[in-house]
Order: structure tokens, then C-alpha cells, then sequence
């Protein structure tokens, strides 16, 4: 869900991004009956959508992770320890964008690349924060739940991600990153 709804807003700015997905669920296995419908009522299509796991290669290369809980950050930073600085939980990422505050656009030294203001949202963080799940970080996993269930998840993910592009994107006009 959060796949789909970074990439649609994304997209709705004219921002140029790599959006992918990748977890702890084994490859191939598709989008559940729950996210597919919530994300239907959102115009959103996961027909296609496919599981994949995360791989080392994929946090190296990625300016940006992004997961639903601490443990997926775990993993993450697990398979590239140095990939601390650019992985949060989609609730961390928010917390700490709305402390910093936007990212500067045209300001008097120039705009601030997404990887720079990324860098600030990650100043201060140590590995040892992340031990232990924190319902502060963690967005619920709605798998095998039910469809209200779903829904609230979907609500939650979709205000996250909006409030995460507002910071990121302050400004509607296009603009370019590599991978958020």
C-alpha cells in the first residue's frame, strides 16, 4: 500500500522517482485480497503487484528506505549496516521531517537535494534506537485481519505518505529524484 500510494502522489507532482517494494515475504506472493481493495477504493491497481524480498543490493543502491516497522528497518540496516542513515519507519520518517521541517527549495544557497535534507531528517539517530518494536514507529500489519482493518491501515499509510511529500516536495512543480 505504501508503494502504491508514495509512487501515485509522486507522480500527481511530476517528481521523477524510483519507487519499489521489497520485504520479509517470500517472492512472488501477491497483494492481499485487504490491501488490493483498499487500495482500489484509492483508483489504485496491485493486480500486478508481486512480493520481493530485500536484498543487499537494493538497500545499497537505494537513496531512501522506507518500512512499515522497526523490524523491517532492522533488516535493512542488517544487510547494509551503513544504510542507517537513509532507513526509517514510514511513522520516524514523518516524526522527524515534521521536526526539521521541509525541505529548502530556491533558497538563498539553492534548493537542497532530497539526499541532503535526508540526511538531516537521520542526524542524531544510533542503531541501538531501533531495538524492540515501538507502536510509536510502527505501523500495524493488517495481514489477515479484517476489511475495517484494512481500511485504517490505508488511512494511516495514506496520511503518512501525504505528509511525507508535502515535506520532501514543498513546492507542486516538477522535480527530480533519484529515489525516494
Amino acid at each position: 500500500m505504501g508503494q502504491a500510494l508514495l509512487r501515485d502522489r509522486l507522480t500527481r507532482l511530476g517528481v521523477e522517482a524510483r519507487v519499489g517494494s521489497a520485504g520479509l515475504i517470500s517472492e512472488g506472493a501477491p497483494a492481499s485480497e485487504g490491501s488490493m481493495r483498499a487500495m482500489g477504493r484509492r483508483g489504485l491497481d496491485l493486480g500486478a503487484h508481486r512480493s520481493v524480498p530485500l536484498t543487499p543490493g537494493q538497500v545499497a543502491t537505494a537513496d531512501l528506505l522506507i518500512g512499515m516497522t522497526r523490524q523491517h528497518v532492522r533488516e535493512a540496516v542488517v544487510l547494509e549496516p551503513d544504510a542507517i542513515a537513509r532507513t526509517f519507519t514510514l511513522r520516524e520518517l514523518v516524526r522527524r521531517a515534521e521536526v526539521v521541517g521541509p525541505r529548502l527549495i530556491d533558497g538563498q544557497d539553492g534548493s537542497e537535494s532530497v539526499e541532503a535534507w535526508i540526511g538531516r531528517l537521520g542526524l542524531g539517530r544510533r542503531a541501538r534506537d531501533l531495538m524492540g518494536d515501538d507502536p510509536a514507529d510502527d505501523v500495524a500489519d493488517p495481514m489477515g485481519r479484517s476489511r475495517r482493518f484494512y481500511e485504517r491501515c490505508a488511512v494511516e499509510i495514506e496520511d503518512l505518505v501525504d505528509r511525507f511529500v508535502a515535506l520532501a516536495f514543498p513546492v507542486g512543480g516538477p522535480a527530480r529524484a533519484d529515489s525516494p
